[in-house]
């Protein structure tokens, strides 16, 4: 039996802005992306909350989830995640109610107990720093009363959505909470790659049944896979992604750049040192041809057991992108 046999494989997608182009571009090949991998046959197509951000477009992530669900037929659309701290639970649920009610049994809800911003831009959101990442269990319990419809106030769409909440971390904290409320975990292994197993074990040695989910089940994300026909061309590729890195490591985050020859001549020996331990430590990166990728990305899985594989790709070319999704589907495929 493959690897890949019993694994759903799905879509992580920060809509990524393009140097030189607009979000209207992003959002635009977001929605032919989402048609091209549905018909390849991935399972699920998230899309992140990110704010403060010039290469990602998608901090509206429930408009942009309503975007990508009304050009498709059946591939599960969700959040991965909502930040919940970030919004009053009700207004979440209103909103996800509304995706219900819109797209049936299609819309998924991935919540994180990180701000996904910096302090400024938290206030900005938030327009007060007093509530804590330790409040995220209660956030979640609130949000869970207006579905159910057991909330003072109701929500309206909302009330009696059918709507799967997972909940998503980089550490022990969301893995416990999963656990205990019979919940899907999803883990980002690209920010902690050295916790991913410790988290994992935990998850389903502590799991307990649900009325959402019978036994657990854990997907793994962030893993970033940029394959190619060659693997010179896959770490062209790549440098897209190096590039952003680098604008980060030099405090200037920046829109995704075009793939160039010699990534070489465009950072100090120091900056390249900081960039390699910035993915070493905090991506998951599988690059390659084919076969290349073929190995790792069975290696990954047979390391982590995961139930289910979220695969990000930032590649600047929106056709290589959507040859890079074209070579996994014929590796889990096959």
């Amino acid at each position: 039996m493959s690897t890949f046999s019993n694994v759903k494989f799905s879509l992580l997608d920060l809509a990524p802005v393009l140097a030189g182009k607009n979000a209207s571009i992003s959002f635009q090949n977001s929605a032919d992306l989402a048609k091209h991998v549905e018909k390849l046959g991935f399972y699920r197509y998230w899309l992140a909350e990110h704010h403060n951000m010039p290469g990602i477009a998608s901090s509206a992530t429930s408009l942009v989830i309503s975007h990508i669900a009304s050009h498709t037929e059946k591939i599960r659309v969700g959040a991965g995640g909502i930040m919940l701290p970030n919004h009053a639970p009700l207004v979440i649920a209103e909103q996800f109610g509304t995706l219900d009610a819109l797209y049936p049994d299609r819309i998924d809800l991935g919540l994180g107990r990180a701000p996904g911003s910096d302090q400024a831009t938290a206030y900005a959101l938030r327009r007060t720093l007093n509530s804590s990442p330790d409040d995220f269990p209660l956030l979640v319990e609130e949000l869970e009363s207006y579905f159910s419809g057991t909330a003072r106030v109701k929500a309206v769409p909302g009330k009696g959505a059918n709507i799967p909440i997972w909940l998503l971390g980089s550490s022990d904290f969301s893995a416990r909470l999963a656990a205990e409320k019979g919940l899907p975990f999803a883990f980002a292994s690209h920010f902690s790659p050295d916790y991913t197993l410790p988290a994992l074990r935990l998850y389903r040695e502590r799991f307990t049944p649900s009325d959402q989910l019978s036994k657990p089940h854990a997907m793994v994300g962030g893993v970033n896979i940029i394959a190619a026909e060659t693997v010179e061309k896959a770490k062209w590729l790549a440098t897209s992604q190096q590039q952003q890195f680098l604008s980060l490591v030099r405090g200037d985050p920046s829109e995704l750049m075009p793939p160039i020859d010699d990534i070489e001549k465009e950072w100090s020996i120091y900056e390249k040192s900081s960039v390699e331990k910035t993915v070493n430590s905090k991506t998951t990166i599988i690059g390659g041809d084919k076969n290349a990728v073929r190995e790792k990305l069975s290696a990954f899985i047979e390391e982590t057991e995961a139930n289910e594989v979220i695969i990000n790709s930032q590649i600047y070319d929106h056709e290589a992108r959507k040859k890079s999704y074209d070579i996994v589907a014929e590796i889990v495929n096959e």
